[in-house]
């Protein structure tokens, strides 16, 4: 008897139809499954069986031929076996395989026929919703994040009987309802508790606002990691589409912590020790890498230059195209990875180098090749470089520690809002513009126009930093937030020259003879961040 069953697997964050064909009919008994299947799949019969049999069905030695078409596509899921396990029943004529008509259904199984999680059950919800389907049957922990599709009646099961018997209309199984979660009491990291370090908590509020990459320089102990843990809270909250994509992803991963939909940006701080596939994904079967789960968060690279710098480099088109692609042979599968690229590095290998309070140990060679361990190409796709200085003793037992985390939110919220209403225009043809970070070249040219004395400043210090087309982009952009959170509508003077003071490395690689003359015009008042002045 043959018999036809809807199900899904996963390619990337998205999951793509797959028909379940099986055939139960006389010959040599035996079980035959075709279709490209990995090594998971395959071992499935050995579950499917053990299931069957332990859930009190009788199974004739038989001839079972199972396909997973569309045949030419790789399959790699657990989440087959309750499909093939149902059709089984169904070619025995246990469930009549009419009832299959509009349902997707998915599920691993124990060997005594329970259900078990599986990943990707938003993406195969979605699929649903888009194929038509009007039923989808899910194991009960998945049931939650499945069901933040409303368009589909999603159903947990927890045993392949209970399963069976809503197939049969002997038994029920219950409806899956999308969790509300209220994240008003969730604790979080506030900037007040950060001492000191007015220059660089303004640093991340204008990264924040525009949705920059930040780099922070200092000695151990200085405060960049307590500053680089309280990045997430400041930026605004989650759109539901936002919601919907770094939900997807985490539940691809098998990272989601099957409460549903997540609310809180992703914060990421992987080891120095990551390897480049597990910092970008990869792999034979592609997951994520911890650049795509903190889409739409935060990535934190702490110690960035102990990273391999095979890793490193790799970062750089993605985060320019805000997204990864990574080809196998039989695949190509493409990762969302909009991310805040938050590096700290030490000054020098001893970390001491231009403490106040200690001596570096370290020669001019060591820290020459220390610092070139980041590209000059890289580097250029930092908008944001900023000084943490050790604090003083009385600094660190000052009461007053500036504005708080929710105050300053309002703000990087405000200059947000602004920029959405800014690129609504162009929001038919470019989507995915939404900040000012995203700005290519034509953008520029349209929503960032300099008068004289910016442009002037400028060319001034284009001329004494040597920047390159990149980074003086990058520094009309950061302009560009600035004003925005200072609420004006051109681009000033003040806002380009804030801009050039967030080029810490670069004025650091001045000749010598240059600095004493470069540190005067890097000190003017109109130079100085107005909030701090």
């Amino acid at each position: 008897m043959h018999v036809k069953i809807h199900s899904a697997d996963i390619a990337g964050i998205d999951a793509f139809p797959v028909e379940i064909e099986v055939d139960v009919g006389g010959g040599l008994p035996g079980y035959h499954l075709v279709g490209l299947p990995t090594t998971a799949v395959s071992e499935g019969r050995v579950r499917v069986r053990s299931a069957l049999v332990n859930s009190g069905y009788d199974i004739p030695a038989r001839k079972v031929t199972v396909n997973l078409a569309p045949a030419e596509v790789k399959k790699d899921t657990s989440a087959f076996d309750l499909p093939i396990a149902l059709a089984i029943l169904s070619g025995l004529g246990i469930i009549p395989k009419e009832n299959f008509e509009g349902v997707l259904v998915m599920g691993e199984l124990s060997l005594d026929g329970h259900l078990r999680p599986i990943r990707g059950a938003l993406s195969v919800a979605l699929l649903a919703k888009r194929l038509g389907v009007h039923t989808l049957i899910v194991p009960k922990e998945n049931g939650p994040e499945a069901a933040l599709c409303p368009s589909v009646r999603v159903y947990k099961g927890e045993t392949l009987s209970q399963v069976e018997g809503f197939f049969n209309g002997t038994g029920e199984l219950q409806r899956a309802r999308a969790k509300k979660q209220s994240h008003e009491n969730t604790p979080i990291a506030d900037l007040q508790e950060v001492h000191g370090q007015e220059e660089a908590k303004r640093a991340l509020c204008v990264a924040a606002a525009g949705g920059h990459n930040i780099l922070m320089v200092g000695p151990p102990g200085s405060g960049k990691s307590m500053l680089a843990h309280r990045l997430a809270p400041l930026l605004p909250k989650m759109t539901l589409q936002e919601a919907l994509e770094c939900t997807k992803v985490h539940s691809v991963a098998g990272t989601l912590n099957r409460e549903g939909m997540m609310h809180i940006r992703p914060f990421r701080s992987p080891h120095h020790t990551i390897s480049t596939a597990a910092l970008l994904g990869g792999g034979s079967n592609p997951m994520p890498g911890e650049l795509s789960l903190a889409h739409n968060g935060v990535l934190f690279l702490d110690e960035v230059l102990e990273f391999r710098r095979s890793a490193l480099e790799a970062l750089r088109q993605p985060l320019e195209e805000k997204k990864i692609t990574i080809s196998r042979v039989k695949q190509t599968v493409t990762f969302p990875a909009d991310v805040m690229l938050v590096l700290a590095l030490n000054p020098c290998p001893c970390g001491h180098l231009g403490d106040s309070l200690r001596t570096c140990v370290c020669s001019p060679g060591q820290i020459a090749r220390y610092r070139n361990k980041l590209s000059g190409p890289l580097l250029d796709r930092i908008d944001i470089q900023v000084e943490v200085p050790r604090l003083t003793y009385e600094e660190t037992r000052e009461s007053k520690n500036g504005e708080n985390t929710a105050s300053l939110r309002e703000m990087v919220e405000k200059a947000r809002e602004k920029q959405k209403n800014r690129f609504h225009e162009i929001s038919g043809k470019e989507p995915h513009i939404r900040k000012n970070s995203q700005m290519n070249v034509t953008h520029l040219k349209r929503y960032c126009i300099l008068n004289d004395k910016s442009e002037a400043l400028l060319h001034r210090g284009v001329n004494k930093l040597g920047l390159s087309v990149r980074a003086v982009h990058r520094v009309i952009k950061v302009g560009r937030t600035i004003a925005d959170l200072e609420g004006e509508l051109e681009i000033q003077p003040q806002h380009i020259g804030e801009a050039i003071r967030y080029r810490s490395l670069d004025w650091e690689q001045e000749p010598e003879r240059e600095k004493k003359e470069n540190k005067k015009f890097k000190n003017e008042g109109w130079m100085k961040c107005q909030t701090h002045k």
